[in-house]
């Protein structure tokens, strides 16, 4: 069994790794101290078994999980935390397998043994369980059969196509497959929507204007594309624009 060990404090990775040192059958393949690298270690190394802090900084635990599983052979997650009995709780309710701190050998041993692959939904229910403060630090997109991640902050533009939404940014363009509603709520404090198929980012927006047509649209800093606006969102962007 291949492990990956995810934690942004080098004693807390010793130490797991010192127990994992002690069992059959495990071997260590990598450790990584945030969730951009865990996720580049996974990319590289292909583990069975990722056992991912929650509390990082930067791209935290929760942020990270739900990139591995977009990869083309997600590895099984094992959260390890020190969440409070409320958060446990979520955990339970929606059976994702979790190792309170500090990790003991046999509960160690328990969950590898019992290691599974977290779906979407498990993860998705926790991550609405949770309060969140901060909004995703990255999206995430199968390019080529890599996974590659795009900083929300490079990104002009959110449009929905079909099943995919196109990610507009510095970068060029990418296709995922998660819908506009959910990236909606995920990223409500720096996107607006201004179409029902089309979100913006607040920062980038610079200018609002109509085209030959007379239809409104939105011009973004750095970016080469406009944006058209519709008229049941024109009232929010132009109030956006005052301010």
């Amino acid at each position: 069994m291949k492990i990956l060990i995810v934690d942004d404090e080098q004693p807390a990775r010793t130490r797991l790794r010192g127990m994992l040192q002690q069992m059959e059958n495990c071997e260590v393949v990598a450790e990584a101290a945030n969730g951009r690298h865990a996720l580049e270690a996974s990319q590289q190394y292909q583990p069975d078994v990722v056992l991912l802090d929650i509390r990082m900084p930067g791209m935290d635990g929760l942020e990270a999980a739900e990139h591995l599983g977009k990869l083309e052979v997600p590895p099984a997650v094992i959260f390890t935390t020190a969440y409070d009995d409320y958060a446990l709780s979520a955990f339970k309710t929606h059976a994702v397998d979790y190792l309170l701190k500090p990790v003991r050998r046999e509960h160690l041993q328990l969950a590898l043994n019992a290691a599974r692959r977290l779906n979407r939904p498990q993860l998705q229910a926790i991550v609405e369980t949770e309060t969140q403060t901060t909004s995703p630090t990255h999206i995430s997109a199968r390019v080529k059969g890599d996974l590659v991640l795009i900083e929300v902050g490079d990104i002009f533009y959110l449009q929905a196509e079909h099943k995919y939404v196109t990610v507009g940014y510095r970068g060029g363009e990418v296709l995922i497959e998660d819908s506009l509603v959910t990236l909606e709520k995920k990223f409500a404090r720096l996107f607006m929507r201004v179409h029902r198929n089309a979100l913006v980012a607040r920062q980038y927006i610079t200018a609002l204007e109509k085209n030959a047509s007379g239809h409104c649209q939105v011009r973004l800093n750095g970016c080469d594309k406009v944006i058209e606006v519709s008229r049941r969102h024109l009232p929010e962007v132009r109030k956006f624009m005052k301010r």
